[in-house]
């Protein structure tokens, strides 16, 4: 059960408004939220540092950094993968980083109760999702990237389409505040989900080393019930390494914050509260005096790796907190019991391979 915020603080031992006026620190004039002073600035970690000021209450300082993605987004909705002192890095442009503005913007409401930012950032939004929605393949997933000159990568991410199973699914949200209609987004979402759940070969089978690739299914909604927590329970020992935290690579002896909140996040969402408390407490130690959190560390010998302390980071562990404890109305945002009615259509939906043109 989720308790009350006063009577938790004590345990959680994090100190919310440090943590985010160090992203505040790091928000440049334009809303731009870079990884760290002078580091890049990807459109999703972006969103996702946005939204942990909206958890710490920056309102508006989260949707300065929404309007800069809007500012920012190209003439076919998309934005490329990453950004470099307010110029384009990484010339790719990416679904899964373009589509998760919808995630932002439907958790500012959630949070502020504000249609007049849903309404400002509606053609953003649906400039985004439509972009991603005609990168969809036949079979459900969506694929990876677009170049400049219009070459599709045609390999298909379980992470990164669950992430968009998650923005599709805040599209629909919004859409339905301004009493939008948009069949072909809840289409999409189908197939999309249908694939997760039931035909995960159609995805890069090199990733699931990756803990997010075990989790994401979970955390974006396309499992609940009975098959989420079973997926939880069957890859706990392979990646949740006791007191430390969660690992990023099966293999490898490195925990890291953002990946043990994002199962936090797993966790709360099909009601595992109390496994998601405990890696909790395992994560204030993690945090720089500063307010920032050390991406990782590696295990038994403590040593952090990278020395890098990041605004997406400390923005996964305010949303894992406020998942956990309900701080805020966003908290509300991961819960699966929406979405059975989507879920229930995705069982009805029916795959059939059609033609499609390369670009």
């Amino acid at each position: 059960m989720k308790t009350n915020l006063k009577k938790q603080l004590a345990h959680q031992a994090v100190n919310i408004e440090r943590m985010a006026r160090a992203i505040l620190a790091v928000q440049k004039d334009s809303g731009e939220i870079p990884w760290s002073v002078e580091g890049k600035t990807d459109p999703w970690d972006h969103v996702e540092s946005a939204m942990g000021l909206t958890v710490a209450g920056f309102g508006d300082e989260a949707a300065n950094a929404y309007l800069w993605t809007a500012r920012n987004q190209m003439a076919d909705g998309s934005l490329y993968a990453s950004y470099q002192d307010g110029k384009p890095k990484e010339r790719r442009k990416d679904p899964n980083m373009t589509s998760y503005i919808a995630v932002g913007v439907y958790h500012h409401f959630l949070v502020e109760g504000d249609l007049a930012i849903v309404k400002e950032m509606w053609p953003t939004v649906r400039a985004a999702l439509d972009f991603t929605v005609a990168l969809q393949s036949p079979e459900g997933p969506i694929y990876w990237s677009v170049s400049d000159d219009g070459t599709v990568e045609k390999r298909a991410l379980l992470t990164g389409s669950c992430s968009i199973y998650l923005s599709l699914r805040c599209g629909l949200a919004l859409a339905g505040l301004l009493d939008r209609a948009k069949p072909q987004w809840e289409l999409a979402a189908r197939k999309l989900g249908k694939a997760i759940r039931c035909r995960r070969h159609l995805f890069d089978a090199s990733k699931s080393r990756y803990s997010m690739d075990w989790y994401y299914p979970v955390l974006c909604g396309a499992l609940q019930g009975d098959e989420a927590r079973k997926r939880i329970v069957d890859f706990w020992d392979r990646f949740v390494v006791e007191h430390w935290g969660v690992k990023c690579v099966a293999e490898r002896p490195w925990v890291t914050m953002a990946e043990s909140s994002e199962l936090i996040l797993a966790l709360a969402a099909c009601g595992l509260y109390e496994q998601g408390g405990q890696i909790f407490s395992w994560l204030k130690d993690s945090c720089h005096e500063c307010g920032l959190y050390w991406t990782g560390c590696t295990y038994p010998d403590s040593v952090v790796w990278p020395l890098e302390r990041t605004t997406w980071t400390t923005a996964a562990v305010l949303l894992a907190g406020d998942a956990l404890y309900g701080w805020t109305r966003g908290a509300r945002l991961f819960e699966h019991s929406s979405e059975k009615g989507l879920l229930e259509r995705e069982e009805q939906i029916e795959l059939k391979p059609k033609k499609v043109s390369a670009a």
